[in-house]
């Protein structure tokens, strides 16, 4: 089965027993940005995704791996709006293309919580680039987590949501096309539980922070505490009522084409096909 993945810090521990041939051949591995998961599901040149939230509302035929999932219950590091101007001050806002749940996040929390009407631009994530014609920029994943946050007023948009909603916020989770779970007979939702639960290990959290806090110029503590603290890697029944709030209230604002059902791979569905 054909998997888009991102490379990002966040997604490490998810993808720990693919990257270390613990899953065997039944899986082959390429990646990418999130909003290029979610097209790669829909164009069907990938069988399973890691895929923003938003994007599920918009490809048909796709099932939910349960359990597993990138979200917050807190402040989430990764996903900030970067400003020289207080929020009230803010009027154009230069948004990171890489990531359609992030960007629906941020017109949702500006429309209905925040107040105010704002001019919204697609950009790359180069944040002087982007403040340099805007006000206020967003940046989400190892961008966000390099900003040097003393320099600038910043909202943290997971934070934001859960003072606003008291929900948790889910920023991606595994989707699988339908079609190709009629061809599988591997019990998906264990292989992508136990590969998180296996990148979560000490033992293992140690390997990840040594080598992305190179990559990322942070100490092996941050790394450590966005991946134990940060981020919410399960995807329970909280994470799943923040999740319908989100799609009602992006859909409410024309943001998204329709309120999803969610629909989960069930074993039946597959194992032994």
């Amino acid at each position: 089965m054909r998997i888009s993945a991102i490379s990002y810090l966040n997604t490490a521990p998810l993808m720990w027993d693919f990257e270390h041939g613990v899953t065997g051949p039944e899986f082959e591995i390429a990646y990418t940005v999130p909003s290029q998961c979610a097209a790669e599901l829909a164009r069907g040149t990938a069988d399973i995704g890691i895929i923003p939230s938003a994007a599920y509302a918009s490809i048909p035929d796709l099932a939910i791996i349960p359990g597993v999932a990138i979200a917050s219950k807190q402040a989430v590091r990764s996903i900030l709006l970067v400003s020289h101007k207080p929020l009230d001050e803010i009027t154009t806002v230069a948004l990171d293309n890489s990531s359609l749940t992030s960007v629906a996040l941020t017109c949702i929390l500006f429309e209905k919580f925040w107040g105010g009407q704002r001019t919204f631009t697609s950009a790359a994530p180069d944040l002087d680039k982007m403040l340099a014609k805007n006000d206020a920029a967003l940046l989400i994943g190892d961008p966000a987590l390099q900003v040097d946050r003393a320099r600038y007023k910043t909202w943290d948009l997971a934070e934001e949501w859960v003072r606003f909603t008291g929900k948790p916020f889910v920023f991606a989770f595994w989707a699988v096309r339908q079609k190709a779970l009629r061809h599988c007979s591997v019990d998906l939702s264990s292989v992508f539980q136990q590969s998180r639960d296996h990148g979560l290990a000490p033992e293992n959290l140690d390997q990840i922070a040594k080598v992305w806090s190179g990559k990322l110029g942070l100490s092996e503590g941050d790394v450590r505490q966005y991946l134990t603290s940060n981020i919410h890697f399960q995807l329970d029944s909280d994470c799943i009522e923040g999740l319908q709030l989100f799609y009602r209230y992006a859909h409410e604002r024309g943001l998204l084409p329709r309120v999803p059902e969610l629909r989960f791979v069930s074993a039946p569905a597959y194992v032994g096909s």
